[in-house]
């Protein structure tokens, strides 16, 4: 695979164009892909960091970033999407590497809390990440808590 182009990007200092494309992408793959009407695009995304990864100008993935006390107390990982033919082939790795160490950078050392679909918990136990509690349905679909200390 070719290089993947990577930003972190504020809300704010994202363009119309590229908004679009991350909010295209996530409902593409959470609402449609998975069947699971719910409310995608919210409030939280103001706040967000949205790390973007780009293949030949096209958006292939996208996680958000939200500092403390959005979602939980702790720094948070959310909406982590990787475009359906381009899974399997290292790029959901890429992204993980990429929030993880723009998390670093900008809050240094701390907690990371994610809500993770329970058939990914292996794929985040890679990264540090532990199960926090029992899994729960979260818009229909099994997650789990979890935590990177």
């Amino acid at each position: 695979m070719e290089k993947i182009e990577w930003k972190i990007a504020a809300f704010n200092q994202l363009s119309v164009e590229e908004l679009f494309d991350v909010y295209y992408l996530r409902t593409k793959i959470f609402v449609v892909e998975q069947n699971c009407p719910y409310q995608e695009v919210d409030e939280k995304d103001k706040h967000a960091y949205h790390v973007i990864g780009f293949l030949k100008n096209e958006i292939i993935a996208v996680a958000r970033i939200l500092p403390h006390n959005i979602s939980y107390p702790q720094v948070s990982i959310g909406r982590v999407a990787v475009e359906k033919n381009k899974r399997g082939k290292d790029v959901a790795h890429q992204l993980m590497l990429q929030c993880l160490q723009f998390i670093e950078q900008k809050f240094g050392k701390t907690p990371i809390k994610i809500s993770a679909q329970q058939y990914l918990v292996a794929f985040y136990k890679k990264y540090g990440f532990l199960p926090l509690g029992e899994s729960y349905l979260e818009d229909d679909i099994p997650h789990i808590a979890m935590i990177r200390s």
